[in-house]
């Protein structure tokens, strides 16, 4: 079977989009399954929608890359969004023609900065992982290309600012706070250490923009099944060694002044809904991180120790999704500070993305790490909803006894990387999380349910305050607790609806 490319896909018959030839507007380090299934979708269907008439060149972030696969494929490749939409099954195929082809900086960083002189480029995109924005002493500017990506981005703006062209929009997409200002700082500090000069350092900070944005797709990535991919390219027509994955549904909060919706495609293709320009992200990254990553904290623990095993079957039982829904609308939401249907309707998409067909999310790899992620997760809502009614929420208190039932369901031993502890089906399971946790909880193994609770309650290290000191949080913990014990999870759960 062919390799894909612009001849084959005609050849096959594809009746979808496709723009062959258009400038290149858009410069994007990364090349990976999430970027490609996420931000080179969205200018696609801009290009199809608004006529945004743009290409998107990718850079290689490290040395090892897909920048061989992508220029065999003249950019091209095959995206399939999966999911659930109220309830329904959905799987949507297309091919991206949005990338024009793809950069390695460490054979030619040459080509690099001659995509950064070009007077149609407007865009640079990053996603470099959490890692990628640091400013790092040891990159210098004549290294080609310079270690860093604050060093590569740093020159490139470099190269376009000496051709006296116009700044750039620079959305930045690493999961980080303030992720496109942590970036601009790097920037500064490489011009200041690099003797750049104040004109450059009065361009970048006033000619260019520098976005913080929040990300919001799960992007499984590449089929693993050869069955399942053998199928697909019998279906296409042709091979593709770029096949990417993503759930359907995908939300891109990008902070910035509203003019920049005159200059981004996304407000003219209407897509609105999905990418928007707004003048604070925090409010959308609260949102995302008390519903979404909230509800995983919330009723995870809990699930795994009524017996089940991945988040979909936890959304076909109604106990584990009624604990989880009054959690979310009656006691998440009312703590937030956007508007009351907005935030409806993305709990709503919570329960679909849950009920994927295509992803087995498993309970024990959310389960890591547990303490921290209710600490931030959890707990702002929890205090939030006290402070607001002045009683304990049900649900978030239950979440809490779960917590900490998880850590201590018939501990076994401690091992060098977890906790070996026993559920109430017979198997032993691995809580991993910082050691310190880990030692704590082995050395309260054995603690009256009342000590126990008092001493997690206690822990500053944990939650950054004392919790013993909310008024009656203590004794609904314990009898939450005890009901996990002697009762089950699942009718502990039961006790709140």
């Amino acid at each position: 079977m062919e390799l894909l490319n612009y001849s084959v896909l005609e050849k096959s018959g594809y009746q979808g989009y496709v723009l062959k030839e258009a400038p290149e507007k858009v410069l994007q380090f990364g090349e990976g399954n999430f970027l490609r299934a996420f931000v080179d979708y969205w200018f696609e269907l801009a290009n199809e929608r608004a006529g945004y008439n743009g290409k998107v060149a990718l850079v290689q972030p490290i040395a090892m890359g897909l920048t061989d696969y992508i220029n065999k494929q003249e950019g091209l490749y095959t995206l399939y969004l999966r999911g659930s939409e109220n309830g329904q099954k959905v799987d949507e195929k297309r091919v991206i023609s949005a990338v024009s082809r793809c950069i390695n900086p460490y054979e030619d960083f040459k080509a690099v900065l001659e995509a950064a002189v070009n007077p149609a480029l407007d865009v640079i995109v990053s996603n470099t992982t959490e890692a990628g924005i640091v400013y790092d002493p040891e990159t210098k500017f004549d290294q080609e290309p310079p270690v860093s990506f604050p060093g590569k981005l740093t020159r490139v703006l470099y190269e376009r600012f000496k051709a006296g062209l116009n700044g750039l929009v620079i959305l930045s997409c690493e999961l980080i706070d303030n992720n496109g200002k942590e970036l601009q700082k790097c920037v500064n500090q490489h011009i200041e250490d690099w003797g750049l000069g104040a004109d450059f350092a009065k361009w970048i900070n006033e000619e260019n923009i520098f976005c913080n944005t929040l990300v919001d797709r799960i992007v499984p990535g590449r089929v693993r099944d050869p069955k399942e991919v053998a199928a697909m390219e019998e279906a296409n027509g042709y091979h593709d060694e770029l096949i990417d994955v993503g759930e359907c549904f995908g939300v891109w909060i990008i902070e910035g002044p509203e003019s920049l919706n005159d200059r981004l495609p996304f407000e003219k293709a209407g897509l609105h809904d999905f990418v928007q320009v707004v003048p604070d992200v925090t409010p959308y990254k609260k949102r995302k991180v008390r519903i979404l990553n909230g509800a995983h904290t919330g009723f995870v623990p809990g699930a795994y120790l009524a017996g089940e095993e991945i988040v979909r079957d936890c959304m076909h039982n109604e106990t584990i999704k009624g604990f989880m829904n009054k959690m979310l609308y009656e006691e998440v939401i009312p703590t937030l500070p956007l508007d009351k249907q907005d935030l409806l309707n993305f709990a709503a998409s919570v329960a679909d993305r849950f009920n994927n067909p295509f992803v087995d999310h498993a309970l024990m790899s959310i389960s890591l790490n547990s303490t921290s992620k209710w600490a931030a997760r959890n707990m702002p809502s929890f205090k939030e909803y006290i402070n607001i009614k002045g009683e304990l929420p049900a649900c978030l208190t239950m979440s809490l006894a779960a917590y900490i039932a998880f850590y201590t369901s018939d501990v076994q031993r401690r091992e060098a990387d977890g906790l070996i502890c026993k559920r109430p089906k017979g198997n032993e399971y691995k809580v991993q999380d910082d050691a310190w946790v880990l030692d704590f909880y082995y050395e309260h193994r054995n603690d009256s349910v009342e000590d126990l609770v008092k001493a997690v309650l206690t822990n500053t290290r944990m939650w950054g305050e004392d919790l013993s000191a909310i008024a009656g949080v203590e004794a609904a913990v314990a009898s939450g607790l005890k009901l996990i014990r002697t009762e089950g999870a699942e009718k502990a759960f039961a006790s709140c609806l």
